[in-house]
Protein backbone atom coordinates (compact mmCIF):
# COMPACT_ATOMS: atom_id res chain seq x y z
CA UNK A 1 0.00 0.00 0.00
CA UNK A 2 1.34 3.19 -0.93
CA UNK A 3 1.90 6.03 1.48
CA UNK A 4 -1.24 8.06 0.06
CA UNK A 5 -3.43 5.02 0.19
CA UNK A 6 -2.47 4.61 3.64
CA UNK A 7 -3.59 8.07 4.44
CA UNK A 8 -6.38 7.66 2.55
CA UNK A 9 -7.52 4.78 4.50
CA UNK A 10 -6.99 6.46 7.83
CA UNK A 11 -9.28 9.64 6.87
CA UNK A 12 -11.70 7.14 5.76
CA UNK A 13 -11.88 5.55 8.63
CA UNK A 14 -11.86 8.73 10.71
CA UNK A 15 -14.98 10.15 8.42
CA UNK A 16 -16.60 6.32 9.43
CA UNK A 17 -16.05 7.24 13.10
CA UNK A 18 -18.30 9.78 13.10
CA UNK A 19 -21.48 9.55 15.13
CA UNK A 20 -23.96 11.15 12.74
CA UNK A 21 -26.25 8.79 13.46
CA UNK A 22 -26.06 8.31 17.16
CA UNK A 23 -26.28 12.32 17.24
CA UNK A 24 -29.18 12.54 15.33
CA UNK A 25 -30.98 9.78 17.37
CA UNK A 26 -30.49 12.41 20.26
CA UNK A 27 -31.89 15.04 18.45
CA UNK A 28 -34.66 13.61 17.78
CA UNK A 29 -35.36 12.19 20.89
CA UNK A 30 -34.63 16.09 22.76
CA UNK A 31 -36.99 17.58 20.08
CA UNK A 32 -40.12 14.71 21.02
CA UNK A 33 -39.36 15.54 24.50
CA UNK A 34 -39.91 19.09 24.05
CA UNK A 35 -43.02 18.70 22.22
CA UNK A 36 -44.43 17.03 24.79
CA UNK A 37 -43.45 19.83 27.51
CA UNK A 38 -44.81 22.01 25.26
CA UNK A 39 -48.33 20.41 25.06
CA UNK A 40 -48.35 20.02 28.69
CA UNK A 41 -47.42 23.99 29.17
CA UNK A 42 -50.80 24.68 27.73
CA UNK A 43 -52.31 23.98 31.33
CA UNK A 44 -49.68 25.90 33.20
CA UNK A 45 -47.75 29.00 33.48
CA UNK A 46 -44.44 27.47 34.27
CA UNK A 47 -41.57 26.53 32.13
CA UNK A 48 -40.81 23.31 33.30
CA UNK A 49 -37.75 23.06 31.69
CA UNK A 50 -38.76 23.51 28.00
CA UNK A 51 -35.64 26.53 27.35
CA UNK A 52 -32.99 24.40 29.08
CA UNK A 53 -34.66 21.25 26.45
CA UNK A 54 -34.46 24.20 23.44
CA UNK A 55 -30.68 24.46 23.99
CA UNK A 56 -29.84 21.12 24.09
CA UNK A 57 -31.98 20.82 21.10
CA UNK A 58 -30.04 23.63 19.28
CA UNK A 59 -26.54 22.08 20.31
CA UNK A 60 -27.41 18.98 19.00
CA UNK A 61 -28.58 19.82 15.98
CA UNK A 62 -25.50 22.50 15.63
CA UNK A 63 -23.49 19.24 16.11
CA UNK A 64 -25.17 17.37 13.26
CA UNK A 65 -24.35 19.76 10.77
CA UNK A 66 -21.19 20.16 12.33
CA UNK A 67 -20.38 16.25 11.63
CA UNK A 68 -21.89 16.49 8.32
CA UNK A 69 -19.72 19.58 7.07
CA UNK A 70 -16.98 17.43 8.73
CA UNK A 71 -17.83 14.23 6.70
CA UNK A 72 -18.14 16.37 3.28
CA UNK A 73 -14.64 18.12 3.49
CA UNK A 74 -13.00 14.92 4.83
CA UNK A 75 -15.10 13.79 1.62
CA UNK A 76 -13.53 16.37 -0.56
CA UNK A 77 -9.91 16.01 0.67
CA UNK A 78 -10.02 12.21 -0.10
CA UNK A 79 -11.45 13.81 -3.61
CA UNK A 80 -7.89 15.83 -3.93
CA UNK A 81 -5.59 12.81 -3.55
CA UNK A 82 -7.38 11.23 -6.20
CA UNK A 83 -8.92 8.86 -3.95
CA UNK A 84 -12.48 9.38 -5.87
CA UNK A 85 -14.04 5.66 -5.07
CA UNK A 86 -13.01 6.59 -1.55
CA UNK A 87 -14.74 10.20 -1.65
CA UNK A 88 -18.24 9.23 -1.39
CA UNK A 89 -19.89 9.41 2.18
CA UNK A 90 -19.98 6.11 4.07
CA UNK A 91 -23.38 4.43 5.05
CA UNK A 92 -24.20 5.43 8.37
CA UNK A 93 -24.93 2.65 10.05
CA UNK A 94 -25.62 4.13 13.61
CA UNK A 95 -28.67 5.08 13.10
CA UNK A 96 -29.66 1.35 13.81
CA UNK A 97 -28.92 1.54 17.49
CA UNK A 98 -32.15 3.72 17.44
CA UNK A 99 -33.78 0.53 17.24
CA UNK A 100 -32.35 -0.96 19.91
CA UNK A 101 -34.53 -0.56 23.02
CA UNK A 102 -32.41 0.54 26.33
CA UNK A 103 -31.62 -1.57 29.14
CA UNK A 104 -33.91 -1.07 32.14
CA UNK A 105 -32.61 -3.06 35.42
CA UNK A 106 -33.02 -2.21 39.05
CA UNK A 107 -30.19 -1.55 41.06
CA UNK A 108 -30.61 -3.86 43.10
CA UNK A 109 -30.94 -6.32 40.31
CA UNK A 110 -34.44 -7.40 40.84
CA UNK A 111 -37.35 -6.74 38.01
CA UNK A 112 -37.32 -3.18 36.31
CA UNK A 113 -39.97 -0.95 37.34
CA UNK A 114 -43.09 -0.96 36.08
CA UNK A 115 -44.18 1.65 32.57
CA UNK A 116 -45.75 4.80 33.18
CA UNK A 117 -49.76 5.41 33.88
CA UNK A 118 -50.40 8.24 32.03
CA UNK A 119 -53.76 8.05 31.73
CA UNK A 120 -55.79 7.45 28.17
CA UNK A 121 -54.70 10.67 25.99
CA UNK A 122 -52.57 8.56 23.92
CA UNK A 123 -55.47 6.34 23.12
CA UNK A 124 -57.46 9.26 22.66
CA UNK A 125 -55.21 11.32 20.34
CA UNK A 126 -54.35 8.00 18.16
CA UNK A 127 -58.98 8.15 17.70
CA UNK A 128 -58.99 11.26 16.73
CA UNK A 129 -55.80 10.52 13.90
CA UNK A 130 -56.46 7.46 12.98
CA UNK A 131 -60.51 7.40 13.32
CA UNK A 132 -60.57 3.81 14.64
CA UNK A 133 -61.94 3.83 18.25
CA UNK A 134 -60.00 2.28 21.12
CA UNK A 135 -60.60 -1.38 22.28
CA UNK A 136 -62.38 -2.04 25.23
CA UNK A 137 -59.47 -2.74 28.18
CA UNK A 138 -59.12 -6.12 29.73
CA UNK A 139 -57.58 -5.12 32.92
CA UNK A 140 -56.80 -8.64 33.74
CA UNK A 141 -54.36 -8.12 30.89
CA UNK A 142 -50.87 -7.45 31.79
CA UNK A 143 -49.73 -4.21 29.91
CA UNK A 144 -47.79 -4.61 27.11
CA UNK A 145 -44.02 -4.57 27.46
CA UNK A 146 -43.23 -4.56 23.56
CA UNK A 147 -40.45 -1.76 22.58
CA UNK A 148 -40.65 0.93 19.85
CA UNK A 149 -38.86 -0.90 17.42
CA UNK A 150 -41.41 -3.72 17.30
CA UNK A 151 -44.59 -1.62 17.30
CA UNK A 152 -43.11 0.01 14.33
CA UNK A 153 -42.72 -2.81 12.78
CA UNK A 154 -46.60 -3.79 13.44
CA UNK A 155 -47.28 -0.39 11.95
CA UNK A 156 -45.50 -0.48 9.13
CA UNK A 157 -47.11 -4.22 8.52
CA UNK A 158 -50.49 -2.59 8.45
CA UNK A 159 -49.81 -0.19 6.37
CA UNK A 160 -48.35 -2.32 3.69
CA UNK A 161 -51.66 -3.95 4.23
CA UNK A 162 -53.75 -1.24 4.09
CA UNK A 163 -55.37 -2.23 6.77
CA UNK A 164 -56.41 1.06 8.67
CA UNK A 165 -58.06 -1.05 11.69
CA UNK A 166 -54.85 -3.22 12.34
CA UNK A 167 -52.89 0.21 12.19
CA UNK A 168 -55.19 2.04 14.83
CA UNK A 169 -55.03 -1.22 16.97
CA UNK A 170 -51.15 -1.45 17.36
CA UNK A 171 -50.90 1.93 18.03
CA UNK A 172 -53.61 2.00 20.68
CA UNK A 173 -52.26 -1.02 22.44
CA UNK A 174 -49.16 0.81 23.04
CA UNK A 175 -48.31 2.88 26.18
CA UNK A 176 -47.55 6.38 25.65
CA UNK A 177 -43.85 6.45 25.86
CA UNK A 178 -43.54 3.59 23.58
CA UNK A 179 -45.46 5.45 20.95
CA UNK A 180 -43.61 8.76 21.64
CA UNK A 181 -40.71 7.02 21.23
CA UNK A 182 -41.93 6.79 17.18
CA UNK A 183 -40.91 10.25 16.74
CA UNK A 184 -36.89 9.40 17.65
CA UNK A 185 -36.82 6.18 16.00
CA UNK A 186 -38.17 7.05 12.62
CA UNK A 187 -35.97 9.61 11.69
CA UNK A 188 -33.08 8.32 10.82
CA UNK A 189 -35.14 5.14 9.51
CA UNK A 190 -37.00 7.71 7.20
CA UNK A 191 -34.07 9.88 6.14
CA UNK A 192 -32.28 6.25 5.10
CA UNK A 193 -35.91 5.29 3.31
CA UNK A 194 -36.03 8.22 1.54
CA UNK A 195 -32.59 8.51 0.34
CA UNK A 196 -33.09 4.87 -1.14
CA UNK A 197 -36.35 5.82 -3.03
CA UNK A 198 -34.34 8.63 -4.32
CA UNK A 199 -31.76 7.32 -5.35
CA UNK A 200 -29.41 9.77 -3.36
CA UNK A 201 -29.30 11.56 -0.38
CA UNK A 202 -32.65 13.63 0.35
CA UNK A 203 -32.21 17.66 -0.39
CA UNK A 204 -34.34 20.35 0.25
CA UNK A 205 -35.89 20.28 -2.94
CA UNK A 206 -37.30 16.88 -2.98
CA UNK A 207 -39.67 17.79 -0.66
CA UNK A 208 -42.34 17.65 -3.29
CA UNK A 209 -41.50 14.69 -4.86
CA UNK A 210 -41.57 12.65 -1.47
CA UNK A 211 -45.29 14.74 -0.45
CA UNK A 212 -46.48 13.13 -4.35
CA UNK A 213 -45.36 10.06 -3.40
CA UNK A 214 -46.63 9.56 0.08
CA UNK A 215 -49.55 12.52 1.06
CA UNK A 216 -52.40 10.50 -0.53
CA UNK A 217 -51.72 7.08 1.62
CA UNK A 218 -50.84 8.90 4.81
CA UNK A 219 -54.65 10.72 4.77
CA UNK A 220 -56.08 8.16 3.95
CA UNK A 221 -54.76 5.81 6.90
CA UNK A 222 -54.72 9.23 9.21
CA UNK A 223 -57.24 11.37 8.21
CA UNK A 224 -57.60 13.28 11.45
CA UNK A 225 -53.74 14.57 11.02
CA UNK A 226 -52.81 17.74 9.64
CA UNK A 227 -51.28 18.35 6.16
CA UNK A 228 -48.16 20.21 7.84
CA UNK A 229 -47.32 17.48 10.44
CA UNK A 230 -46.41 15.45 7.16
CA UNK A 231 -44.91 18.72 5.76
CA UNK A 232 -42.70 19.32 8.92
CA UNK A 233 -41.82 15.50 8.86
CA UNK A 234 -40.78 15.64 4.93
CA UNK A 235 -39.04 18.86 5.67
CA UNK A 236 -36.81 17.72 8.59
CA UNK A 237 -35.96 14.15 6.02
CA UNK A 238 -34.60 16.62 3.47
CA UNK A 239 -32.98 19.01 5.54
CA UNK A 240 -35.23 21.70 4.42
CA UNK A 241 -36.48 24.46 6.63
CA UNK A 242 -39.84 23.83 8.88
CA UNK A 243 -42.19 26.79 7.65
CA UNK A 244 -43.64 28.18 11.15
CA UNK A 245 -46.87 29.89 11.07
CA UNK A 246 -47.20 32.58 13.28
CA UNK A 247 -50.10 32.14 15.83
CA UNK A 248 -50.89 28.36 14.88
CA UNK A 249 -50.98 26.40 18.11
CA UNK A 250 -48.22 23.96 19.85
CA UNK A 251 -49.15 20.39 17.69
CA UNK A 252 -49.84 17.36 19.97
CA UNK A 253 -47.05 15.51 20.75
CA UNK A 254 -48.55 12.22 19.64
CA UNK A 255 -49.33 13.65 16.21
CA UNK A 256 -45.40 13.59 14.93
CA UNK A 257 -44.71 9.98 16.56
CA UNK A 258 -48.06 8.38 14.96
CA UNK A 259 -47.36 10.54 11.60
CA UNK A 260 -43.70 9.43 11.27
CA UNK A 261 -44.49 5.45 11.81
CA UNK A 262 -47.61 5.50 9.11
CA UNK A 263 -44.87 7.33 6.77
CA UNK A 264 -42.34 4.59 7.37
CA UNK A 265 -44.85 2.12 6.06
CA UNK A 266 -45.60 3.92 2.81
CA UNK A 267 -42.01 4.58 2.14
CA UNK A 268 -41.36 0.37 3.00
CA UNK A 269 -44.53 0.16 0.45
CA UNK A 270 -43.13 2.25 -1.79
CA UNK A 271 -39.78 0.45 -2.14
CA UNK A 272 -41.49 -2.94 -2.16
CA UNK A 273 -40.15 -4.35 1.27
CA UNK A 274 -41.65 -5.79 4.14
CA UNK A 275 -41.56 -4.65 7.44
CA UNK A 276 -39.17 -7.15 8.74
CA UNK A 277 -36.72 -5.52 6.75
CA UNK A 278 -36.34 -2.67 10.11
CA UNK A 279 -33.76 -4.58 12.00
CA UNK A 280 -31.09 -3.23 14.16
CA UNK A 281 -29.15 -6.01 12.21
CA UNK A 282 -29.98 -6.02 8.79
CA UNK A 283 -27.61 -5.25 6.23
CA UNK A 284 -27.83 -1.37 4.58
CA UNK A 285 -30.04 -1.54 1.56
CA UNK A 286 -28.47 -1.16 -1.60
CA UNK A 287 -29.36 1.87 -3.42
CA UNK A 288 -30.44 1.80 -7.31
CA UNK A 289 -27.08 4.29 -7.87
CA UNK A 290 -25.04 2.30 -6.73
CA UNK A 291 -26.07 -1.00 -7.90
CA UNK A 292 -25.93 0.94 -11.35
CA UNK A 293 -22.35 2.22 -10.41
CA UNK A 294 -21.27 -1.81 -9.14
CA UNK A 295 -22.46 -2.74 -12.66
Amino acid sequence: MSLIQDLGAQVRAASDELPTGLVTVAMEKLRGATELLMWVRETSQDPMGVPQLGNALEAAERAAAALRVAQDQLATYLAGLGLAADAAAPPDRDWKAGLEPPAVQAADGEAPPPGEQLGPWWQQRVAQLTGEPAPQQDRSKPASTEDTAELLRKVASGVRAGDKAKVGRDLHGASAATGLALSAVTSPVLHRLAGDLLGHEPRPDDVERLRTASAGRVRSLLPGTSPAVLDTLLARICRAPVKQTQGQPAAHPADSAVTASVLTGVLLARLGRDAATLKPDAPDPVRRAEAADAR
